[in-house]
């Protein structure tokens, strides 16, 4: 339809141009374009006047059941529907719905990248669902994709793991309980570091730090002490990922790169770039950048900081992928830290787009119904928790129906990484049980069950012939025009790194088949319908397992 839009415009005007349509309230058409308005300074005519010749034009042409204007120049379109069906099949392939817009490029995508002194918690939850869904975003629209789990197995949390350690567990301790013990000695550490602040004391702070000097020398006990620690919370961070159903090719931690980080950042200053203190830690200064604050990328004592360690990661990938992009997922309240990390590789001469994917905050409300950030104090915070109890949910929904321990699974993962998707990753988003596994409304399990839906009548109808030419698939009208729109979707959603965007085209699609259902016969139609509304309702299934692959979402077999 653009295309034929352009022609006309082409031939009355002489002019090439891009044609944009949307969709307009059903009662004005199916699609409208203000494309008279965008040509009237250009032509030098009136928009309507324009839009009227446009309008001339395409009710000759025969491709339009209806074409009228609309106030000062919009034109409203209405076409067959059996028109829509026949440029759907032209456009179908296996892979509808992706794109090549990123071929030839090369991003990597950081996620999720958790603190690995403390257990897998739901903080993380964002970054591995958002960084997952933008991975994938960037595979279907013909990006060569990178990922790396860039975990923090370095720096502070190793010192207070090690003292916390020696000072408030043992051996059989960490052997009984494994992370969680790791993460009950990082707790209580961190709280004995605050008293001893308050009180103006530095003996625990001392050994943290000392800890971190042992570690970066290449002391025996330190190494050990990482290698037994990590192996316990690696495993651990891997067993979450997996029930979460994202992984990535690499994990090259802090540890990887804080020698590599130390070697830079000594160079720097020779060259410059880098000035050190008279405390013998070492800035960047980004006042051309528009930074008073400058960069700190070494501490006074020597130890490697996040600046460090991110700087190696920043020269590491250049000289390894040479990536055209490179994606960090990460939440709200470090963007000003990734500005001024940004800043610093420009003035390196870095010309790779760095990009933070941030996102807002996990809320829940409080029981005077206020919002508050998700703690441990009010709930479930451990993803392996929140996880079991969201398979208990999962349960309930399909209480006395034959359900696979496979199949609630995939709706309790679901459900959960569906309402991070609710809204814009920039706002926060409100955690709540009820909602979450809502069988109807914006929810994970309504989505899935609408895909379980049509699979299930695909199986039941097995083979079906080719449909009659006959058929004019009127009945199919808003679900075809629904479809045509999905590569649209892909794009903007790649585009502006908005998964969002994939979750709501889905509730949309969802909600036409609950319409499409009510006044639709398939299994007992007559056999050219049925075998036409089984052609349409193969290219739902398909748009359905492609979004939701996107967003991290396996569809069950049955609910």
């Amino acid at each position: 339809m653009n295309t034929k839009i352009s022609q006309v415009i082409k031939e009355l005007f002489g002019h090439d141009t891009e044609v944009k349509l949307t969709r307009p309230d059903p009662q004005f058409g199916d699609y409208a374009t203000n494309v008279a308005m965008q040509l009237a300074k250009p032509v030098g005519k009136n928009p309507r006047e324009i839009a009227e010749a446009i309008a001339d034009k395409l009710r000759e042409s025969g491709d339009f059941t209806e074409v009228t204007i609309a106030g000062p120049g919009f034109i409203n379109l209405r076409v067959a529907a059996k028109g829509i069906a026949t440029s759907l099949n032209n456009d179908w392939s296996d892979s509808y719905g992706g794109n090549n817009d990123g071929a030839d490029k090369t991003v990597i995508v950081e996620y999720p990248s958790p603190n690995m002194a403390k257990p897998y918690s739901i903080g993380h939850l964002r970054p591995g669902n958002q960084g997952w869904a933008v991975k994938r975003l960037m595979e279907v629209t013909g990006w060569s994709v990178v990922t790396d789990n860039h975990l923090g197995d370095y720096g502070a949390p190793f010192g207070v793991w090690v003292v916390g350690f020696l000072e408030y567990s043992s051996v059989q301790q960490l052997e009984k309980d494994g992370v969680y013990e790791l993460g009950r000695v990082y707790i209580e550490t961190k709280k004995a570091l605050k008293d001893e602040q308050a009180a103006g004391e530095s003996i625990l702070s001392s050994q943290v730090q000392e800890w971190l000097l042992r570690l970066e020398n290449g002391d025996p006990e330190a190494m050990d002490y990482s290698r037994r620690f990590n192996a316990i919370s690696l495993e651990h961070i891997h067993s979450v990922m997996s029930r979460l159903g994202i992984s990535t090719d690499h994990e090259l931690g802090e540890a990887f790169f804080a020698p590599k980080g130390k070697l830079a950042v000594q160079k720097l200053l020779h060259e410059g770039v880098a000035v050190q203190n008279l405390d013998g830690s070492i800035i960047v200064p980004l006042d051309d950048f528009g930074f008073d604050v400058p960069l700190l990328v070494q501490k006074s004592n020597g130890a490697a900081l996040y600046a460090t360690t991110d700087l190696a990661t920043i020269l590491y990938r250049e000289e390894t992928w040479r990536p055209d992009r490179v994606v960090y997922a990460a939440g709200s309240e470090q963007q000003f830290y990734f500005s001024q990390l940004f800043a610093m590789a420009k003035k390196l001469g870095i010309n790779t787009e760095l990009v933070h994917l941030w996102f807002g905050m996990i809320d829940q409300t409080n029981e005077d119904g206020t919002r508050e950030k998700m703690s441990s104090r009010k709930g479930v915070v451990l993803m392996e928790e929140l996880l079991d109890m969201a398979e208990q949910k999962a349960r309930a929904i399909v209480d006395g129906r034959d359900i696979s321990e496979e199949d609630i699974k995939k709706i309790a993962v679901g459900a959960i990484k569906f309402s991070d998707f609710a809204a814009d990753r920039r706002t926060n988003i409100l955690f709540d049980w009820d909602s979450i596994f809502a069988l109807t409304g914006f929810s994970g399990p309504y989505i899935q069950y609408a895909a379980v839906r049509v699979n299930k009548i695909l199986r039941d109808v097995g083979s079906v012939e080719s449909a009659d030419d006959s058929y004019d698939y009127e009945a199919e009208k808003a679900v075809l025009l629904k479809v045509l729109e999905y590569p649209d979707v892909v794009r903007l959603a790649a585009r502006d790194l908005e998964p969002h965007k994939i979750a709501t085209y889905l509730y949309e699609l969802a909600r036409e088949m609950n319409r499409y259902y009510e006044v639709t016969r398939v299994m007992d139609a007559s056999d050219s319908e049925r075998a036409a509304r089984i052609a349409v309702l193969q290219k739902v299934s398909h748009v359905f397992t492609h979004g939701l692959s996107i967003l991290g979402i396996e569809i069950p077999s049955q609910m």
